[in-house]
């Protein structure tokens, strides 16, 4: 196992040799995500988002280190969701274009480079803390902490929604739907609601419709998409509207839902319950935030990237920023010196306020960036936050409860890592059985 002591770094970045930059000498920042794919709703906006970043750090001179301004560079490699491709990419971002960062979704792709980044000593980025383990020690959650930030709209809805009762949940047979599944279970029975109705699919369900009639057959109040990819949960909402479904509809995303008010009703889709705020939001100007300027970059991202506005938009956007700040405190953009700036002290702010680095008892180490996250309510046609909710709070609480539902799933760091050394066993084959 992979052992780093964080903070070490920081004690000899003092007497680091200081030498003299040239500032057209770019700093490149690898982007390792699907681009293209079922998967690229959660990669391409992302990249587009590191692009504004870019520019908006170059156009103010660079990176300030020492005393020199030095540009930045994103260099983007489309893994397209598939393990072999993002072998080649991340070998062709570390050791061709020699990047200090790789931003990354995460997921299915990360067994298959994790030692080659271990080895590489490269600090990397994931959207799914379910990636970690001790033996990825340079890669880190710092922005989005899926699956466990789920639990906060089940009970957020359980408080004000307590006649809500009975659940029917689908998921996908992955590294995004698996871990979600056993997060949601583990908010369902917290919340005292029960699921009612359990469908696994895999890849594409290419009848919505049948899924969905399996669903509403156990008359339930809720209809959960879990984690669902973009065109899943515009085909399985679809479906539900043309069924008549008058309940509520739970989803970890809901991206680019004015396409679904088009195609189904604003009456509809009137209290959608999900997690990705738009950036114009209100809520996200109150005082502790940690994204600077909210409302222009979502602006700024719309006008250039019409159409394109989705759950990462922003996600990859803020990871940089937290690194640009680390990398002009410290002043070099040597990897493991900045990892170490990054988690400096434990705790730390992220997007929504201030947040701990935490998960040694899910992931095996404290490297998810964890505190509050939105529950966003779509009203009037607008995804509009209802209310921030602390995910440590309900961790504290139920913590036991989802340590044993991720078991259950097979979802723990240490089973993860038995699978991937014993090399008999997939995301697919750990699946637990379809509950009805």
């Amino acid at each position: 196992m992979s052992k780093y002591r964080f903070g070490a770094d920081l004690a000899v970045s003092a007497s680091l040799p200081k030498h003299a930059v040239r500032a057209r000498e770019a700093v490149k920042i690898g982007v390792l995500a699907p681009l293209t794919g079922d998967a690229s709703a959660w990669g391409r906006p992302g990249f587009e988002g590191c692009q504004i970043w870019a520019d908006w750090v170059n156009a103010e001179g660079g990176l300030r280190i020492g005393d020199q301004r030095r540009r930045v560079e994103i260099v983007a490699f489309d893994d397209q969701y598939d393990p072999a491709r993002a072998v080649l990419g991340a070998k062709h971002l570390v050791l061709e274009q020699e990047v200090k960062i790789i931003l990354m979704l995460g997921g299915d792709t990360v067994p298959a480079i994790g030692d080659f980044l271990t080895r590489s000593r490269m600090l990397a980025t994931t959207l799914l803390p379910s990636d970690l383990s001790p033996d990825t020690p340079y890669l880190i959650a710092p922005c989005e902490v899926h699956p466990i930030y789920v639990v906060t709209g089940v009970d957020w809805l359980a408080e004000n929604r307590p006649e809500l009762r009975r659940v029917a949940l689908c998921a996908q047979r992955d590294a995004h739907g698996l871990p979600s599944l056993a997060t949601y279970r583990a908010a369902f029975e917290a919340a005292g609601m029960s699921v009612v109705k359990e469908i696994l699919y895999t890849g594409v369900p290419e009848d919505s419709d049948a899924m969905v009639d399996a669903m509403l057959a156990a008359q339930p109040d809720i209809l959960c998409w879990d984690t669902a990819y973009e065109p899943f949960v515009h085909a399985l909402t679809e479906a539900a509207y043309r069924k008549g479904f008058k309940g509520q509809i739970l989803s970890c995303t809901c991206d680019n839902y004015p396409a679904l008010i088009e195609r189904t009703s604003r009456e509809f889709m009137e209290g959608f319950l999900f997690h990705f705020p738009d950036f114009d939001d209100p809520a996200l100007n109150a005082t502790g935030m940690g994204f600077p300027r909210p409302a222009e970059f979502y602006a700024e991202f719309n006008r250039r990237f019409p159409g394109e506005w989705s759950t990462v938009s922003w996600e990859y956007y803020a990871i940089l920023d937290m690194w640009r700040k680390a990398v002009e405190r410290v002043q070099t953009v040597e990897p493991m010196v900045v990892l170490s700036a990054m988690k400096l002290g434990g705790i730390s702010g992220n997007v929504f306020g201030e947040a701990r680095w935490w998960g040694r008892e899910l992931f095996g180490i404290d490297h998810a960036l964890v505190g509050s996250w939105p529950v966003v309510r779509i009203t009037d046609g607008r995804a509009r936050i209802v209310e921030f909710r602390s995910v440590l709070n309900w961790c504290e609480e139920h913590g036991d409860l989802l340590l044993a539902h991720m078991r259950a799933c097979g979802q723990m760091w240490y089973q993860r890592l038995e699978r991937q050394v014993s090399g008999i066993a997939t995301s697919e084959d750990q699946a637990p059985r379809v509950r009805s």
